[in-house]
């Protein structure tokens, strides 16, 4: 388990190097468009063993010289309160914390783009709070004809009427919360207004996924469509770059759509277009870095499974469509993948038959499988966290690392004084008791030692984790799947 199969090092060195040869390509300027996440990039290292979440930004790092970040963001995402849901926060407070974040890593924001803007209580207000806090914010207008009618887009009608960002650097990153915020509208506005103040600049896309020189049915590609099941994102082939280089290359149904009219605002604004293909546009190596082939197969089956069930708890929740469950059964059909792969689901499923109650199962990174069950005192998620460490640390599994004298105050404040309904320890709490448990106690001590080992650790629930245990799992670096099962909590005070 766990074997490398990207190479970090390289991806950094490459990467930086080919968005440096895109920029010197075009003169003065270039505006990449950025994809994805910019920080905190799990996704990627998941099904990218050796890619480091936080990569994109070292590479920006290297580059911080030249670069400026630009952020956009939708009125319209604004009114709809839109927010992100594997951060719980809405779109305008990311902006924010996007902003803060560059600026603590050395990056220089230039500015913000508010896109589809018209005057709204909740815009306008937020336009007034990043300009106290000394963001200056420019603001672009929906366009009658947008996409299609490339004459008047391209037009003092069109982006002649938003207006022009000034920036000081060679490079422009552009970016946002998510997807459909606008980033491409803004940097073709803005090679619009570059080429009337007579500024070379250029435009690029840089997309993670899909790897354009993998195959379309590589498992990193499927679990990059799995990931966007619920965008209606398709991988497809480039069929202008076949027509163009007689290659095969993998780009989504979204900017192959798009191409001729981004390709037909390029030569109307630039006088060529530079790029012959969806795929000349991006600057992804990616695929160049991989190298253990099967170890990234692996890991990217394990992705779509994880994925799968994501997918069938916000189904259960009524946060997505049953749609988007289907998509991803049918993906896993066409490749081969099977909820069978994924070690940790039957032991669970046993350890709740046999007890009775919800259980959890943690597969260690030597193979070996841990499981847990609901008690009176610790929740299956917290017994199973506390059996793991255990079996680490070598500890016999009849030793108590935490008295039952100490989790019955605890379960008592929770029940009594703050109104929880459950006096089970979740397992932020057990993890509190155990580490003062471990002031005095050796063993409990060298339970404590082996949490870093739980990293890429695998756990399955027989029932949807609350948000806190979610949240704890996730913080220790480890994957968790669900059964789409709600818990039926019953208060027994302790």
């Amino acid at each position: 388990m766990n074997k490398i199969g990207f190479d970090n090092k390289k991806y950094l060195s490459l990467q930086s190097e080919k968005i440096q040869e895109r920029i010197d390509a075009f003169g003065d300027k270039l505006y990449l468009e950025f994809g994805g996440k910019l920080f905190d990039d799990y996704h990627a290292s998941r099904v990218l063993p050796g890619f480091e979440p936080d990569s994109k930004i070292k590479m920006l790092l290297k580059l911080k010289s030249v670069a400026e970040i630009l952020v956009v963001i939708s009125a319209n995402d604004i009114v709809k309160n839109k927010y992100r849901s594997d951060l719980g926060i809405t779109y305008d407070a990311d902006v924010i914390r996007l902003i803060d974040i560059f600026k603590s890593k050395g990056l220089y924001v230039g500015s913000v783009v508010m896109t589809m803007y018209q005057p709204q209580p909740a815009v306008d207000g937020f336009i007034k709070r990043l300009e106290n806090l000394g963001i200056a914010v420019y603001k672009h207008y929906a366009i009658e004809g947008y996409p299609s009618d490339v004459s008047k887009i391209v037009s003092e009608e069109g982006y002649g009427k938003n207006e022009y960002v000034p920036t000081k650097r060679k490079l422009v990153i552009v970016t946002a919360p998510g997807p459909g915020s606008g980033k491409m509208a803004t940097c073709l506005s803005q090679l619009y207004h570059e080429n009337l103040h007579g500024v070379k600049a250029g435009y690029a896309k840089f997309e993670t996924f899909p790897i354009w020189n993998l195959p379309l049915s590589h498992p990193v590609n499927v679990a990059y469509e799995a990931a966007t099941a619920d965008l209606n994102d398709v991988n497809m082939i480039d069929p202008y770059h076949v027509d163009a280089y007689n290659t095969l290359a993998v780009n989504y149904n979204r900017d192959v759509e798009i191409f001729p009219v981004v390709s037909a605002m390029l030569e109307k604004i630039l006088g060529y277009s530079p790029y012959k293909s969806p795929t000349d546009m991006g600057v992804n190596m990616v695929g160049n870095c991989i190298i253990d082939d099967d170890a990234c197969k692996e890991a990217s089956r394990s992705e779509v499974i994880r994925r799968y069930y994501a997918a069938l708890c916000d189904a259960r929740k009524g946060r997505i469509s049953k749609d988007v469950v289907s998509k991803i059964e049918l993906l896993m059909s066409k490749s081969g993948i099977s909820v069978e792969d994924r070690k940790p689901i039957l032991p669970a499923l046993e350890k709740a038959m046999q007890t009775n109650t919800p259980a959890v199962a943690i597969q260690l990174n030597d193979g070996r499988i841990v499981t847990g069950k609901t008690g009176d005192l610790l929740g299956a998620s917290a017994a199973c966290l506390v059996n793991a460490l255990k079996a680490l640390g070598g500890i016999d599994d009849k030793i108590e690392l935490i008295s039952p004298t100490v989790i019955e105050p605890v379960q008592r404040l929770k029940v009594k004084h703050m109104g929880a309904v459950n006096p089970r320890l979740h397992t932020d709490e057990l993890l509190m008791a155990l580490a003062i448990c471990a002031v005095n106690d050796p063993k409990a001590k060298k339970a404590m030692a082996q949490l870093d080992k739980l990293k890429n650790c695998e756990v399955h629930s027989t029932v949807m984790l609350s948000h806190v245990d979610e949240k704890t799992i996730k913080a220790l670096g480890m994957h968790l799947t669900c059964e789409p099962q709600r818990q039926v909590i019953v208060s027994d005070q302790t």
